[in-house]
């Protein structure tokens, strides 16, 4: 077995940052975070360990501090948070803010948003909460679906594969020609260089480990971006999830991480795979 690295994986200054203030935050006290900080069981983990609690409801918040995650949040959402008589600090990644700013703007020139994007994702749900009537689209079939406009909008979450907003970009073109389309682009740099690192690396292996939390994006469109160059993908959360019967000893393994995997989570994982990968040459 030879093992090989895409060369952008794991930890984007986002994530690290927002678990950074989070840690900090903790440190006057416990505070707790509105769902997850970040899609990776290990981290939760971690910060719970300093302080840091989680809950999806805030009746339920046991705590005055309350932190909105990575993904960013609504205006009007932290509005009825401080309405609450909670105090609220952002961990928002700047280019989730960027994403707001974009749609923004787009509105303010006259334009029917519409958000490339999982309405259910928290990101998704965040954009569109100030923009009342917005579209949210996946598929070609959600954009045969939408009522013709004079000016579209388009923005996208940060997390999606740029090749997939630029197809859907142009089916919405294709479908409104009468239309005018302003599309920004809203993936952000991170995503994409991990993307293309995840293509590079799929061409090169037999099988290819993604690793990264079960409810992360990004890691699962890792995972679909690496099974397009190769036949046998295993997305991870940890090195207790890899099945020696997944690797063969002529094997070239690829190893890859989404943007919310810590260092030492990766670095377990390869530490796993290279002693399977001894274990092959003792059996050879």
């Amino acid at each position: 077995m030879k093992i090989l690295r895409a060369s952008h994986l794991g930890w984007c200054f986002g994530v690290r940052d927002a678990v950074r203030d989070a840690t900090l935050a903790a440190t006057s006290g416990p505070v707790t975070v509105l769902g997850e900080l970040v899609h990776n069981p290990t981290v939760i983990e971690s910060l719970r360990s300093r302080g840091v609690l989680t809950r999806s409801d805030p009746s339920d918040v046991p705590t005055r501090r309350v932190l909105i995650t990575a993904h960013g949040a609504s205006r009007r959402r932290i509005a009825s948070l401080e309405a609450m008589g909670l105090e609220v600090t952002e961990t928002t990644c700047p280019l989730v803010h960027r994403a707001h700013a974009a749609l923004d703007t787009l509105v303010n020139q006259g334009c029917h948003p519409v958000i490339i994007g999982q309405a259910h994702h928290v990101e998704v749900r965040g954009l569109a909460e100030d923009h009342p009537g917005c579209d949210i689209v996946l598929t070609e079939s959600e954009i045969d679906a939408l009522e013709p406009r004079p000016l579209f909008g388009v923005v996208s979450q940060t997390t999606q594969p740029i090749d997939r907003v630029r197809h859907l970009v142009d089916c919405l073109k294709r479908r409104f020609p009468q239309s005018e389309v302003r599309f920004r682009d809203t993936v952000c740099q991170p995503t994409k260089d991990r993307q293309q690192a995840a293509e590079n690396l799929a061409r090169q292996c037999s099988v290819v480990v993604v690793v990264g939390g079960r409810h992360s994006n990004n890691t699962r469109q890792l995972s679909a971006t690496c099974a397009r160059g190769c036949a046998r993908v295993h997305q991870v959360e940890g090195p207790d999830d890899l099945d020696p019967g997944w690797f063969k000893p002529d094997d070239i393994v690829g190893l890859t991480a989404g943007t919310s995997t810590p260092d030492e989570t990766i670095e377990a994982v390869s530490g796993r795979l290279t002693y399977l990968a001894q274990e092959h040459c003792q059996q050879a």
